[in-house]
């Protein structure tokens, strides 16, 4: 599978409905991003199982800003609706593979906890700042 542009009005469905997706945020005037490009469109050629989105930061300013990017290119990656991954820089190709292997390998249930179990400790400190 190719790449695929994603928008803010494409980007829950995008995310909810794939296992993995990768998100490379870029804009056309960024040298890193130009060279990152082939890299990450090998990668989506090699793993059509994957959802491989770029975002044009100059175009989708929204959504930039709601994952806080600041600096691009920016490789974020999901796995079933958790990022997993946020990192600014262009990485080879080598280095992209084994984000995918690393992020194939992850204990989802495990992750998944993670996730419930801070959202928790979160609920009961606003909670606790609420009783103050």
């Amino acid at each position: 599978m190719a790449t695929r542009e994603i928008t803010l009005e494409g980007f829950a469905e995008v995310v909810e409905q794939n296992d993995i997706v990768l998100l490379d945020f870029w804009a056309a005037w960024c040298g890193p991003c130009r060279m990152f490009a082939p890299v990450f469109e090998k990668a989506s050629e090699q793993h059509a199982d994957i959802v491989f989105g770029k975002i044009d930061t100059e175009d989708q300013r929204e959504l930039a800003a709601a994952f806080h990017i600041s600096s691009i290119p920016t490789l974020m990656v999901f796995r079933e609706g958790v990022v997993v991954f946020s990192q600014p820089g262009a990485l080879g190709a080598q280095q992209l593979d084994q984000l995918i292997t690393g992020v194939r390998g992850l204990d989802m249930d495990a992750v998944h906890a993670d996730v419930a179990a801070h959202q928790q400790q979160r609920a009961e400190q606003t909670q606790k700042e609420a009783v103050r």
